[in-house]
């Protein structure tokens, strides 16, 4: 039974991590460039463009204020015709980025915005471009943050693989419904919750050492 329990963990473990990182991995190359965009399109911004920045605004806020689970019962169809099926590890990967995408841009706006005017300011007056500001001031001095947002929208991603569970997804989420809570199996409910509070110490962890690191530079 041991036996039996430790693979099922390993398993569903390596299906949580693909969920998350693969997401993730979307959500920071899509969020960031969507970040920016609010920052630099805003009425004080180096690019401001307030009807475009409106709407960009808007879009956000409507995605991140729709609940997760009832976005996964939303975005079937459009899991279907990406990954050509709704349910599975792969599947999840679709809203699972769609969900965290505006959850870490707005994140990662917060991180820009808090950049010192008196830098972005000076490069101007230097006769940069608005690429050079954003790819040499806006970006690597917000960087500590942006990781730290980063690390927040991971562990928000290993909540919400579990919640997809609830679907068939797979994962640590799946294996704690139908072991743990459909057949009463209490241990397993318990092992699946020590490997995700385990799994989430050691991403913050991670994440607070190298954010550390990077703001001593």
């Amino acid at each position: 039974m041991l036996s039996l329990l430790l693979d099922l963990l390993w398993q569903s473990l390596l299906q949580t991590l693909e969920m998350t990182f693969a997401a993730g991995a979307v959500s920071l190359l899509l969020g960031l460039p969507l970040a920016v965009l609010l920052v630099t399109t805003d009425r004080q911004g180096i690019r401001p463009i307030p009807p475009l920045n409106l709407v960009a605004s808007w879009i956000v806020n409507a995605v991140r204020s729709v609940p997760f689970i009832i976005l996964l019962i939303i975005l079937i169809p459009v899991t279907r015709l990406i990954a050509g099926t709704s349910l599975g590890t792969e599947a999840a990967i679709i809203p699972l980025s769609i969900a965290c995408i505006p959850y870490y841009a707005r994140i990662a706006e917060v991180s820009l915005r808090e950049v010192d005017r008196g830098l972005i300011d000076a490069v101007r007056a230097m006769g940069g471009s608005r690429w050079t500001i954003i790819r040499h001031v806006l970006v690597p001095e917000a960087l500590p943050g942006l990781l730290s947002g980063f690390t927040v929208t991971l562990v928000t991603l290993i909540g919400a693989s579990a919640m997809a569970g609830a679907i068939g997804a797979g994962g640590l989420g799946d294996l704690a419904i139908r072991y743990g809570y459909q057949r009463f199996e209490t241990n397993v409910m318990i092992a699946v919750v020590i490997v995700l509070i385990a799994l989430v110490c050691l991403i913050q962890w991670l994440g607070d050492r190298l954010a550390a690191r990077l703001g001593h530079r």
